[in-house]
């Protein structure tokens, strides 16, 4: 049985980092921007994709030889729970999963050549990992790569491939040889093969990417490490960040509510005065709290799904942060009654993205079955 022990580290540099995204994201992202953003194609905007870039956050986990900061998943995080509490729909994630791949798997030749675009927000990448089976597993793969000649022929599909319209670049997951493989393949050579999806969270921009007879050259596989163990990292960093996102709506739908408890009135009172709707909010407060240290214990100990501490860690964070953010995000919407339901009300929105990180990189059931492989062999 595994035995969790330390503490949450929370450092100087993480509070520097912080305070700094908080304060960007509130002033470039305030609601009414995030609701233009909704009917835009893209999603996001240049110049706020610019800025992100030259602050340097797509770069955190880089190494410095490559032109990023060579931080942790630690200051990571510090950057994505504000990310998370308006709502920011930019391909930030989807890069630096690409990056992490890369970095993994990628040749020196690879890595030297994408990273520091992608370090610096020049290029925008993309990771392409899910398929319309619904398994979540790194290694349950059905898309395949075949050798032909001098190169490959790819085949198979892809489904809620993040930014994928957008990216420059984009790493697929496919079985190579009974075995999985890794593919960079380059934005035109999605041309013609990429659909948009329509999912829940309207913040978001999905894709599925059709594959069948898609030829790339031998220079397009990521020969410098293990596809496997890349995959399990990237995995289990998509979770800590969808847990992190996660983390910061339930905190926003959390002030939302009281916010209006305090100020609407009905027979006389305000609504906050009523014991029915405070025993929630303390319950939902409560539960932003339990998920928050979860998800920076679980980023003070993160190195990928280890199969010990860091991997628990991790699957613990994720399961609180779905089931706090949606708590959260639904009493918002009950609590503002029938204004709660409309898309006006940005109580909605929340819930919508709550209902989209619940199942990103795995939902509640699929970590529990994990951990009760891990804490109770």
């Amino acid at each position: 049985m595994i035995k969790m022990e330390g503490a949450i580290e929370f450092t100087e540099e993480q509070g520097m980092i912080s305070d700094s995204a908080v304060s960007f994201f509130r002033e470039q992202y305030p609601m009414a921007t995030v609701r233009q953003l909704l009917d835009d194609e893209r999603g996001y905007t240049t110049d706020g994709w610019r800025s992100i870039g030259e602050l340097g956050w797509l770069g955190m986990m880089i190494p410095e030889e490559f032109g990023g900061a060579g931080l942790s998943a630690k200051e990571l995080v510090s950057v994505v729970e504000p990310m998370g509490r308006h709502l920011v729909g930019t391909p930030f994630i989807a890069t630096t999963l690409a990056g992490q791949l890369l970095l993994k798997a990628g040749s020196e030749a690879q890595k030297s050549h994408l990273l520091p675009k992608l370090a610096s927000g020049a290029a925008i990448g993309s990771v392409a990992l899910f398929e319309p089976h619904g398994a979540w597993e790194p290694d349950q793969l059905r898309a395949t790569a075949q050798r032909s000649g001098n190169g490959f022929v790819l085949s198979g599909s892809k489904t809620f491939v993040l930014d994928a319209a957008v990216a420059d670049l984009l790493i697929v997951a496919c079985q190579l040889g009974g075995a999985p493989a890794l593919f960079c393949l380059s934005g035109p050579q999605l041309q013609g093969r990429l659909r948009r999806e329509t999912v829940i969270d309207e913040t978001r921009r999905s894709h599925r990417l059709q594959l069948d007879g898609l030829e790339v050259g031998s220079d397009a596989q990521l020969t410098g490490g293990d596809a496997l163990a890349a995959l399990k990292w990237c995995h289990a960093l998509g979770a800590l960040l969808h847990t992190a996102e996660s983390a910061g709506g339930a905190n926003s739908a959390l002030l939302l509510t009281v916010d209006y408890l305090k100020t609407r009135k009905q027979f006389g009172q305000l609504i906050g005065s009523y014991q029915a709707l405070k025993h929630p909010t303390v319950d939902a407060m409560i539960a932003v709290e339990h998920s928050r240290s979860h998800l920076y214990y679980a980023a003070s100990l993160f190195n990928g799904y280890d199969g010990g501490e860091s991997e628990v860690a991790v699957r613990m964070a994720k399961v609180h942060s779905n089931e706090s953010f949606y708590f959260a995000s639904d009493r918002a919407i009950q609590f503002h009654g029938g204004m709660g339901f409309t898309h006006e009300c940005n109580a909605g929105l929340h819930f919508r993205r709550a209902q989209w990180n619940k199942f990103s990189f795995g939902d509640t059931l699929h970590h529990r079955r994990h951990l009760r492989r891990l804490l109770m062999p």
